[in-house]
């Protein structure tokens, strides 16, 4: 979980591009920041916990999903704009889902299985397509 007043330090976050029978999952932020947004599963990286493990914990929390991860797709930095808000980098990972089917917590208020070329008029956060093709290239060399 993203908090939704700002630390005054960056913050580290991870997030997954999974990939099931050809389609991505995308999830729609219920919360600031990201509110209204698709984007990937995931979340902050807690003190002292590994990126794969706090991958993991953040999937299932958000999502009840079981995946494979494969590797690090890619990552951003998100800065702080001229109207607050945090600053995050964001190490995403491609992962394959393995079990389970989207259970969404109350940090999410939609999910849809997309081809990844395919995500037409959705409002998604900056970067996203980038990650998803980097993530398609290490699931599908």
């Amino acid at each position: 979980m993203i908090d939704s007043i700002p630390p005054s330090h960056p913050q580290l976050a991870v997030s997954a591009a999974i990939f099931r029978d050809g389609k991505i999952l995308l999830v729609r932020r219920a919360r600031s920041p990201g509110k209204g947004f698709y984007s990937l599963p995931g979340g902050r990286v807690e003190f002292g916990e590994a990126l794969l493990t706090a991958l993991t914990r953040e999937i299932d929390e958000e999502t009840a999903l079981r995946v494979e991860i494969v590797g690090l797709a890619g990552w951003r930095e998100i800065l702080p704009g001229t109207g607050g808000g945090g600053h995050y980098l964001i190490m995403s990972f491609a992962a394959r889902w393995s079990a389970g089917e989207p259970r969404l917590n109350d940090e999410l208020d939609d999910f849809k299985w997309l081809a990844p070329d395919a995500l037409g008029d959705l409002t998604v956060t900056d970067g996203l397509e980038d990650v998803i093709a980097a993530a398609g290239r290490l699931i599908e060399p």
